[in-house]
């Protein structure tokens, strides 16, 4: 962090300093603007494309229709309540803070005589509209979504909750970066104790910089470095993100990113999607049953089926019919492998294909690999039958990272299985359930509320229940409103 520099007495020192500090003459964005008004020398430091043009015209107009001597007496007052007619107006006695603040776009004005700089927030940002995010799609509901600029994603944020007791705390990350970063929480539902926690969590991260925003944060406030379970909820939906401050959730922004963090998040917080609630609750139960059904199967299908198929003995002769008809030239478990990492390699490859070749690509897949695969003997039908399934389940997993997160674990509880057998499945399934129940989310229990067990609270993971009847927030929350 830069030490503190109080301005000098000496204008001319004051404009030297910000113009030497911020190397104007280095960078042909940086602005650096000599003018006079009222016998006073004034200075003006922008970034160039960072700052609204016809505001800054409308703002030098007014001041240039001042007369000598009108800035006499209280000069700082009457800039700023009288001769600048703008509502975001700031001062700062800080050359550095002032100088930080003008590389994120507000205009710093140096006046003459005067001890503090006038920092004039007009800054604009090149920023799109904002829409559906793809990830989170619905039949229906709102098709608005966040962006990368953080003022548009506290806009919205704040048309959903118009609430007084709603809290948007800004600081910045990042020793060069200075990215803006955005607390957001309702301050008579939310635990203030774990949004003290997360406060300090975010004052200890020491870094040049956020290049990968909400992720690289991610990073610091996890903990555990190698677990490949996200800890935090991303969405890109303004209804989620505000249904889950309701509940006493704490959100958290970052300026260059559309995806809002939902701290603390369980594993099954994951699992949930907006369509469940945008249909009647017998419907959103249902979905959400096949929904737990898809990923649950993502998992375990592929390891059990091998299992069945692999060892002798354990598939009865009714159910024959499962195992591969044909072995082929490949072992098993080498198939299962192959197919594996080449849906990872379709994955990145749909990914990096334009849209106008994604069709070619979906082809090229369908009926060059996969069927010839299969007639040339590299796959049974058996095995592209299941991997299909497995991946449908991975696609509709709601949480992009848990999808990640369940492929690496079935790949290895398929190794496992294939090493040691019925054993090997059986521990591997044991040691991920604990693995999981060992977790912590901000100190809280990852597989709340299956461990520790609350049976209300686990009704309602399970069940959607209607509106009407959810009466009570999540208790490990620890909301200070715990009935809606």
């Amino acid at each position: 962090m830069d030490q503190e520099k109080r301005l000098y007495h000496n204008y001319d020192t004051n404009v030297q300093y910000i113009h030497d500090y911020l190397s104007v003459d280095k960078s042909f964005d940086l602005i650096h603007l000599d003018v006079e008004y009222a016998g006073k020398r004034m200075a003006l430091f922008l970034i160039d494309g960072l700052v609204k043009d016809e505001i800054l015209h409308y703002l030098m107009r007014f001041l240039a229709e001042l007369e000598e001597g009108d800035l006499e007496k209280n000069t700082l007052e009457q800039l700023i309540k009288r001769y600048i007619p703008y509502v975001e107006i700031d001062v700062e006695k800080d050359l550095n803070k002032a100088s930080n603040l003008i590389l994120g776009g507000p205009t710093a004005l140096v006046v003459e005589g005067l001890e503090k700089i006038i920092m004039i927030d007009a800054r604009t940002y090149p920023v799109r509209a904002p829409e559906e995010p793809d990830l989170e799609r619905v039949v229906r509901g709102s098709r608005d979504g966040f962006v990368e600029t953080i003022i548009f994603n506290t806009a919205l944020t704040r048309r959903k909750v118009r609430d007084r007791s709603l809290r948007m705390e800004y600081t910045s990350i990042g020793r060069r970066s200075k990215t803006d970063i955005c607390i957001c929480y309702l301050e008579d539902i939310a635990d203030q104790k774990k949004v003290k926690l997360l406060k300090q969590h975010l004052d200890k991260i020491d870094t040049d910089g956020l290049p990968m925003a909400e992720k690289t944060i991610e990073e610091f406030l996890s903990g555990k470095t190698w677990n490949p379970y996200p800890t935090i909820r991303y969405t890109e939906r303004p209804d989620t993100a505000s249904e889950h401050l309701y509940e006493g959730h704490i959100l958290v922004m970052i300026d260059g990113s559309p995806s809002v963090m939902i701290t603390p998040a369980t594993f099954w917080h994951h699992l949930q999607h907006a369509e469940e609630y945008r249909q009647k609750p017998f419907i959103g139960v249902y979905l959400r049953m096949v929904r737990f059904m898809a990923v649950f199967a993502s998992i375990f299908l592929l390891p059990f089926y091998y299992l069945l198929s692999a060892e002798a003995g354990v598939l009865p002769d009714e159910l024959a019919f499962i195992g591969p008809l044909e072995i082929g030239l490949v072992p098993l478990i080498l198939q299962f492998l192959i197919a594996e990492v080449g849906i990872d390699v379709l994955r990145m490859a749909a990914i990096h294909t334009p849209s106008s070749l994604a069709t070619a690509l979906g082809l090229v897949s369908a009926i060059i690999i996969g069927q010839i695969a299969v007639e040339v003997g590299l796959f049974t039908n058996e095995v592209v039958l299941y991997i299909a399934v497995a991946v449908m389940g991975t696609f509709a997993t709601p949480s992009y990272e848990l999808s990640l997160a369940n492929r690496v674990t079935r790949i290895i509880l398929l190794i496992v299985t294939a090493i040691f057998g019925v054993k090997g499945f059986v521990i591997g399934f044991t040691l991920y359930v604990l693995y999981l129940a060992q977790l912590k989310t901000f100190y809280l229990g990852y597989f709340w509320p299956f461990i520790p067990f609350d049976a209300k609270a686990f009704i309602n993971v399970l069940i959607r229940q209607p509106i009407p009847h959810d009466k009570s927030r999540p208790s490990f929350l620890n909301p200070q409103d715990p009935d809606r």
